[in-house]
């Protein structure tokens, strides 16, 4: 919880609490400042021509630990958080509360690119505050986070554009798996609409996966499709098939990443997913070294597989990105699988 002695550093605080208590400008459950105040604190910054770097930060999955563990585990995980993400900060800046799981954070120290990296990168390393695990009552549970940042008056002098700009950095954190962070660079960000970042429904997922499977008679071009699709509804960066010959080979390029016979060990008929490809080195070896040969850094793999006739493993990997995969988008994988066990049930075609 923020003190007086915190706050007043800042005129707008100081100002501000000459004349009010300290809990008039605290949110009550975190003890950070409330979404009023530091919006105002936000506003007095630029008013005073005060560089600072802007932050959002949203919890990933936060409704899972409400609905699985009730709201008083989701109460006392967003205290200890606000602990650990506040005392980051420390000295760099001020920290509050937006409302449920997403955070503000201002920075006035961390202004040029490499600065706000490294604060980020902080943030993210050595169970600082993200990739870590919280204790609640008898629970431990590992949270990560999706934070996008943009600074004053560099990226921007005017305020609304500001929130703006992180508003796309943190949809584009979304998109690419979440437990990242984004910082905004105007060649890369500004002409994002957030509206083409949001994700297909399930519904539009399927039907394009139905268009692109109808779209010819071969495997292969089928494949092509629905991966061209797949990269355009939810953000994936390619879709790697394994058949009769057990390598995983690209369906957007055709390269092969290399031979995986111990895949299976994980897989077991279930879906499977990682990012921390370390945790896999002991039970398949040989997978762990294809992944880490192509610096994929997060996998997602399923059966090609209807009833008792199994062809092989479709898989979504990516590189340099420690995405989390969603229910929806494992929804997408066990369907896409089944589809193409299917077809090739019916067809003298294979994968390889």
């Amino acid at each position: 919880m923020y003190t007086r002695e915190q706050l007043t550093v800042y005129p707008y605080f100081s100002e501000y609490l000459s004349k009010r208590r300290i809990s008039d400008v605290l949110d009550p459950l975190t003890g950070l400042v409330s979404r009023v105040h530091m919006q105002e604190f936000i506003q007095s910054l630029i008013d005073s021509k005060t560089p600072f770097t802007y932050g959002m930060v949203d919890l990933d999955n936060f409704k899972y630990i409400n609905d699985t563990y009730g709201h008083h585990v989701g109460d006392i995980i967003l205290s200890e958080f606000s602990d650990a993400l506040s005392g980051y900060v420390g000295d760099r800046g001020i920290v509050g509360r937006f409302g449920g799981d997403e955070f503000l954070l201002v920075n006035v120290k961390d202004l040029d690119y490499a600065s706000k990296k490294l604060f980020c990168k902080g943030m993210y390393s050595n169970f600082a505050v993200m990739r870590r695990t919280y204790k609640a009552e008898e629970y431990e549970l590992f949270m990560t986070g999706t934070t996008g940042l943009s600074t004053f008056p560099y990226d921007t002098a005017d305020l609304k554009k500001l929130f703006s700009n992180v508003d796309k950095t943190l949809y584009r954190g979304k998109t690419k798996g979440r437990n990242c962070y984004i910082i905004y660079v105007e060649e890369k960000h500004k002409d994002i609409e957030i509206r083409s970042l949001k994700k297909a429904s399930l519904y539009e997922i399927f039907q394009h996966m139905a268009e692109c499977f109808d779209s010819s008679p071969m495997i292969r071009e089928k494949l092509n499709a629905i991966c061209s699709s797949l990269e355009r509804d939810i953000f994936i960066t390619d879709l790697f098939v394994m058949g009769k010959k057990k390598y995983f080979f690209s369906v957007r390029d055709g390269r092969v990443l290399g031979e995986s016979t111990d895949v299976g060990r994980l897989v077991d008929k279930t879906i499977f997913t990682t990012n921390k490809v370390e945790e896999i080195k002991d039970e398949a070896p040989e997978f762990y070294t294809v992944l880490k040969n192509n610096e994929l850094e997060t996998a997602m793999v399923s059966e090609i597989r209807t009833g008792p006739f199994f062809f092989g493993y479709i898989m979504f990997a990516e590189p340099h990105n420690l995405r989390i995969w969603q229910d929806s988008e494992k929804a997408v994988m066990f369907s896409l699988g089944r589809m193409i066990a299917g077809f090739l049930v019916g067809s003298s075609q294979d994968l390889d």
